[in-house]
């Protein structure tokens, strides 16, 4: 017993105690990696569903919009008052 603190820090300090070390067995578990093996890239890609392919540059007709010449002046001098720095 430690003369300086009470019975109830002694006690509150062998708890922190008792959790730090068990967080840091824990966390040292985990990062060696022993219990999770990381899958194959190629058998990972198998067993999953694909990814649909892209239409192109195009796109959907719904995903792109045609602009008046008007339209395209006004976005080139808003994107000049951009600052780049």
């Amino acid at each position: 017993m430690l003369p300086s603190i009470s019975l109830a820090q002694e006690i509150g300090l062998a708890v922190l105690l008792v959790a730090a070390i068990v967080s840091f067995t824990g966390v040292r578990h985990l990062r060696a990696g022993d219990r999770f093996p990381h899958a194959e890239p190629a058998a990972a890609a198998e067993s999953l569903p694909m990814i649909p392919s892209q239409r192109g540059s195009a796109g959907h007709p719904m995903e792109s919009v045609e602009l008046t010449e008007a339209e395209k002046q006004a976005f080139a001098g808003l994107v000049r008052t951009i600052p780049l720095h």
